[in-house]
């Protein structure tokens, strides 16, 4: 059975226990539970008192298609609420085959203690030595721990922004290349990490007991049923894998909804310069990857290899937010400066959604000249230093916007929104505004009705119907989070008669535990209650649930659309 293993990072203690009342939850049903049951919700994100919990969903370790994702759950040094933030990479299927459900961190070093790397076995727990790698981005950081521990490493590590608590600060996964480039990227995680002085989780590569279905035949069928519904609808069999996630470029600037300049417009005119398309010819005359795998078992392929112009490998996980962030939002057109700016993100560790959104304050707030790549470039560097603009960039927007003189801030709960403007897709514009993460498309992701036409069609321009379809959304989302799934399954799921039932079968026959339909929207729906719990207590209301008022007064063009959702309406997105 699974266990849950508790650390203390200042008397160094830790214990293996039995999942007792976190049995039948995984990934964020369980972590948020944990942070709304364990963690006091008045008490200073990087205190004591916080906790960090990394999980396994329900199919961790499985051989179910896409199922390898783990979750990241805390308070939040960016909101001030619960997070959970969830990532690819080698933890979801690692750590089931170590016989772990999750990880709690608990505590923290006293002040001036030095970083340590936690090294995990099936029975035992080392603090060791982090000195070699303190201080270091995480590319070269990596390098040192597979040099040390091999090509099977399994490693979680933060960067610069995370040691030096920055609010943006991500945790970098290692993915099946060996690289640090999956991120648990919102919400500031990554500085929790670093208040507990840890640098790096390394997990035992020696260790890798083969787990099993508690119903090898029922399995079997239910993963073939699967595959053939991922594999039989056009965006996760051929768009996502022919252009990336940022086949949306194109797609989302037509619709009139790709936030432009710090979200002042709803188009941009070099949108087809950043587009999936345009970045998949780059990718291909330079020798990279245009598709492959962010977790073992993804069979979508969405990720890629984004090689410079001499075929030196940049980056990858060139995810649509980031290119919009960094392209479209800030006026940058090169993309090439763009996936520079993706890469010095994952080495400095850093939410590039936050990231980005803070970079078009910057140049709204006069520090850097709209659309300057090669000054956003030099300004994302400083992050992680003594630099006192380093310090402000790496807080977000909302820290930035105070700095800067700037009051044109796109912050829910402090959290800055992603790139679907809400005025033109209000079905997501519901989950900015009530989902108690802060603004995150994720969480509820209205695009696929408002814009895609997948799992019907809710106009994105009006009130009606889109309250009822982000709360809808928002409980899949959450029991896909918690089953481990890659949230682009939804896709295919929502335009499938016997998606949702397929993946309740898998959870079956998996755990061997009864799981019904009814258990699947049970699990997102509980998830949801301990988020809005936790933040409810943390002192967050019904206020708290809207968009900055800029939205409702100033029209975006080119339909002219505002926000008009009261307060009192949005309740209804809660469960």
């Amino acid at each position: 059975m699974s266990k849950i293993l508790r650390i203390n990072c200042r008397t160094k203690e830790y214990a293996f226990e039995d999942a007792g009342p976190y049995v039948g939850l995984g990934g964020r049903a369980l972590t948020s539970r944990v942070i709304n049951k364990e963690v006091p919700a008045t008490c200073h994100p990087l205190s004591a008192e916080n906790k960090l919990v990394i999980a396994t969903g329900l199919m961790g370790g499985s051989t179910a298609a896409n199922s390898g994702r783990v979750s990241v759950g805390t308070k939040s040094p960016l909101t001030g609420g619960i997070k959970e933030s969830n990532s690819g990479g080698l933890f979801a299927h690692k750590m089931p085959k170590m016989g772990l459900k999750a990880i709690i961190l608990e505590d923290k070093p006293e002040e001036g203690a030095p970083f340590s790397t936690l090294f995990i076995t099936e029975d035992k727990v080392e603090f060791r030595d982090a000195s070699d790698i303190t201080g270091l981005d995480t590319y070269p950081g990596h390098d040192k721990l597979l040099a040390q521990y091999g090509d099977k490493l399994c490693a979680a590590m933060i960067g610069p922004a995370g040691e030096t608590l920055r609010k943006t600060a991500t945790i970098q996964f290692t993915d099946p290349y060996k690289r640090p480039a999956r991120s648990a990227g919102r919400g500031g995680t990554g500085a929790v990490l670093g208040s507990k002085k840890i640098k790096a989780i390394v997990l035992d590569p020696e260790v890798n007991v083969k787990v099993e279905a508690a119903d090898g035949a029922a399995f079997k069928d239910a993963r073939s049923t699967w595959v053939s519904i991922l594999k039989g609808h056009p965006v996760t069999s051929q768009g996502l894998p022919g252009f990336g996630t940022s086949v949306l470029v194109n797609i989302i600037n037509e619709a009139g909804a790709m936030p432009t300049k710090n979200f002042r417009y709803g188009q941009c005119e070099h949108a087809a310069e950043i587009s999936g398309e345009k970045i998949a010819d780059i990718i291909k005359e330079r020798g990279g990857k245009t598709t492959e795998g962010c977790h073992t078992g993804c069979i979508i392929q969405c990720s890629q290899q984004y090689n410079d112009a001499d075929g030196n490998y940049v980056t990858s996980g060139f995810e649509y937010e980031t290119v919009w962030a960094l392209g479209a939002n800030s006026m940058i057109k090169d993309i090439d400066d763009i996936a520079l700016m993706d890469r010095i993100c994952d080495e400095k560790g850093m939410d590039t959604i936050e990231i980005g959104n803070t970079v078009a304050v910057a140049m709204d707030g006069g520090i850097i000249p709209w659309g300057d790549g090669k000054a956003a470039i030099e300004l994302l560097k400083k992050v992680g230093t003594n630099d006192p603009l380093g310090m402000i960039i790496g807080n977000g927007v909302d820290f930035a916007g105070g700095a800067f003189g700037v009051d044109r801030l796109p912050t829910v709960k402090g959290q800055s929104m992603p790139a679907y403007d809400p005025r033109a897709v209000k079905g997501v514009g519901v989950t900015y505004a009530t989902t108690a993460m802060g603004a995150d498309h994720t969480a509820g992701y209205g695009v696929t009705a408002n814009v895609l036409g997948v799992g019907g069609s809710v106009d994105g321009h009006k009130k009606e119907g889109n309250v009822e379809l982000s709360k809808n959304l928002q409980v899949a989302t959450a029991a896909i989070d918690s089953m481990g799934f890659c949230l682009f399954v939804a896709f295919a799921v929502l335009d499938s008669d016997n998606g949702v039932q397929t993946m309740a079968d898998l959870v079956q026959s998996w755990t061997g535990n009864a799981f019904s339909v009814d258990d699947l929207v049970a699990l997102g729906a509980g998830a949801m209650k301990d988020e809005q719990e936790f933040n409810e207590r943390a002192g967050f209301s019904k206020v708290d649930d809207q968009l900055p008022r800029f939205f409702e007064t100033d029209p975006l063009p080119p339909h002219n659309v505002t926000w008009d959702y009261s307060v009192e309406e949005l309740q209804g997105a809660k469960v």
